[in-house]
């Protein structure tokens, strides 16, 4: 059993108290005075957060196998990432299924040999092929329609948790209710539809039970205005439907971060869309095998177009700080949200019964210490 003190960051708000554990959160004290440990001030506790979208990090990708998959996940675990979904890119389809497969074998390997430096792997997002070419973003030019049989064939590896689809290409609507009967969170993203486009496949999920959702608001998607609202438009008015955002002060304007927040209260989680190159500083690294520059902190192709981000998720934290939130605020953005999207109901928050995936932050939110399920990785 473990015991650690400091201020809790729970749903209701921060408070003074003590959380004891094991794999599993047994006990939460709530009150007392924190006072000063050794001159400092007591750190906060945190749920672990959850990264729906990271293709890689730590010079390894999702698409490079098990060994790629094991890499991104030691970087991200120790910026206080508990559970994270490796995420493929648009390539030849034969190599999407051979990378969803290693997300599946690393899945495993890590689950039998109780890996302690590892957060959790529940799956895979499938960010690509089904997008539109006209949407690519940085995606190489690979995409192919949904067509059933390929459809089939992810589904049946069972590692998916997440699938981008661009709504108007040929087969998206039914693509999407099979996605969304096998459980599979489909998002919309890397798309040129129309709002009407995006609501019938909204529609199409909730009908089939579904759960929907954004990839990366704002970028790779229709804009809004006034008498055509696009993507982001139906992102914004529906209140069903999560969304993502890359809050590294690069994708999205802190004002249109705010937007968001009043408009998707309880649907907006912060996500990194990691490349290969997080952890590692400004140079040169690749992404989907296309050149990429990184320079003050921002991930860009030869030609400057946006290729993912060197974010972590304590970073995107503070961020979410820097943009006004309080801690409490930002921990729902980065952990309760994205596990209640995955329907993931052991964590994501401070509660006795949770998965004790704890991130101790100290006075200036930099990690001090990371637990999955109650093994301390950092």
């Amino acid at each position: 059993m473990t015991a650690l003190s400091g201020t809790l960051v729970l749903p209701s708000g921060a408070a003074p108290g003590r959380v004891e554990f094991d794999a599993r959160i047994t006990r939460l004290e709530v009150g007392g005075p924190l006072g000063p440990a050794a001159g400092r001030p007591a750190p906060y506790l945190l749920p672990g957060f959850v990264d729906v979208h990271v293709h890689g990090g730590g010079g390894g990708d999702t698409m490079d196998g098990p060994d790629g998959v094991v890499a991104l996940a030691r970087l991200h675990v120790r910026h206080g990432t508990t559970t994270l979904l490796p995420t493929t890119i648009t390539n030849p389809w034969p190599d999407v299924l051979r990378a969803l497969r290693a997300v599946a074998e690393a899945r495993e390997a890590t689950a039998e040999a109780g890996l302690p430096d590892l957060p959790d792997l529940p799956g895979a997002h499938l960010e690509g092929p089904f997008i539109n070419p006209g949407r690519l973003g940085a995606q190489p030019p690979y995409t192919v329609a949904p067509h059933p049989d390929l459809v089939a064939e992810a589904i049946a590896l069972d590692v998916v948790r997440v699938v981008t689809l661009a709504p108007e290409v040929p087969g998206a609507l039914e693509a999407a209710r099979a996605f969304a009967r096998a459980e599979v969170r489909v998002s919309v993203g890397h798309t040129l539809a129309t709002v009407e486009q995006v609501e019938d496949c909204l529609d199409a999920v909730a009908a089939a039970g579904g759960v929907a959702g954004f990839t990366h608001l704002y970028n790779a998607m229709t804009q809004l205005s006034s008498r055509e609202p696009g993507a982001v438009g139906a992102a914004l008015s529906r209140p069903d439907a999560y969304a993502e955002v890359i809050l590294d002060t690069h994708h999205v304007h802190r004002a249109a971060f705010r937007a968001a927040l009043a408009a998707k209260p309880g649907r907006l989680m912060l996500v990194t869309d990691a490349i290969r190159a997080a952890g590692a500083g400004d140079g040169e690294s690749e992404l989907g095998g296309q050149p990429v520059v990184i320079a003050d902190g921002a991930a860009r192709l030869r030609d400057g177009t946006l290729a993912g981000s060197v974010l972590t998720m304590d970073e995107a934290v503070r961020n979410a700080v820097a943009c006004g939130l309080d801690l409490t605020q930002a921990a729902a953005l980065a952990a309760t949200v994205p596990a209640d999207y995955l329907g993931l109901a052991d964590r994501g928050r401070l509660a006795e019964g949770a998965r004790a995936d704890l991130v101790v932050l100290g006075a200036d939110l930099e990690v001090q210490g990371v637990y999955v399920a109650g093994r301390r990785v950092v």
